[in-house]
């Protein structure tokens, strides 16, 4: 579904991401943990052509970023830092426009609001909505269609308990149903929880998987950071 070979971008200043290689299978969830900084939403505009790598390759749905014909990305759900949606419309009409933008029937529409428990604010416009419930919005925009690969960047933001849940179970019922899945979290716990795959990432490379079946992942998340920068210092000398 997606495959990242030696992927590198530098930004003006030295930041930006190096050497990133992985793949997300069908039927795969790959959770990428980090602290703030270390570059998990540039790897996720990559994945979905907003940015482009300076080197190395992507590939989306089988095919080179630059090559994916474009009535493919209809097959990619995304949600990146905020949900895209128009303040003054509604909820309705902002899921109405995300399927005619993927050239999807609208009819899935009500059936989406049912899954994100959003029928009851269907008709509020989407400025006058809480932050979770915007967020509830991005993500059934980003779902509704029935994607084959989904990029969740923090998908948790705003969520209450509840739609925490609703999230996790929306997410593997997407992959049982064969999807590929990426998501970024802060939250360690909760993504272990889904995640087939745990991939840990650190100012701007991928420095390994984490094995979910240990025990105090968050001690030996943050030994491992902290054993990477120490490396780096080391090599810097």
């Amino acid at each position: 579904m997606l495959r990242f070979d030696d992927v590198g971008l530098a930004f003006r200043g030295g930041d930006g991401v190096h050497d990133l290689s992985f793949r997300v299978d069908a039927g795969e969830i790959v959770a990428l943990v980090g602290l703030n900084g270390a570059g998990k939403t540039t790897l996720m505009r990559l994945a979905l052509g907003m940015l482009r790598p300076d080197s190395g390759s992507v590939r989306v749905l089988g095919h080179p970023l630059d090559d994916l014909p474009v009535a493919r990305w209809a097959d990619v759900g995304a949600l990146i830092e905020v949900p895209l949606a128009y303040p003054e419309l509604t909820a309705r009409e902002n899921l109405c426009i995300a399927c005619r933008l993927r050239g999807v029937d609208p009819a899935v529409v009500p059936g989406a609001l049912d899954a994100w428990q959003l029928t009851p604010v269907a008709d509020r416009r989407f400025r006058r909505l809480s932050l979770g419930t915007r967020q509830r919005v991005g993500l059934a925009a980003a779902m509704q269609h029935d994607p084959r690969l989904i990029v969740l960047d923090e998908p948790g933001n705003g969520l209450d308990p509840a739609s925490v849940i609703l999230l996790r179970e929306q997410l593997l019922r997407r992959a049982g149903d064969g999807a590929g899945v990426l998501v970024s979290s802060h939250h360690l716990d909760e993504v272990t929880r889904i995640a087939d795959r745990v991939i840990l990432m650190n100012r701007g490379g991928l420095i390994g998987e984490l094995d979910t079946a240990g025990s105090d992942l968050e001690r030996v998340f943050f030994d491992r950071i902290r054993v990477d920068d120490e490396i780096r210092v080391g090599a810097r000398r």
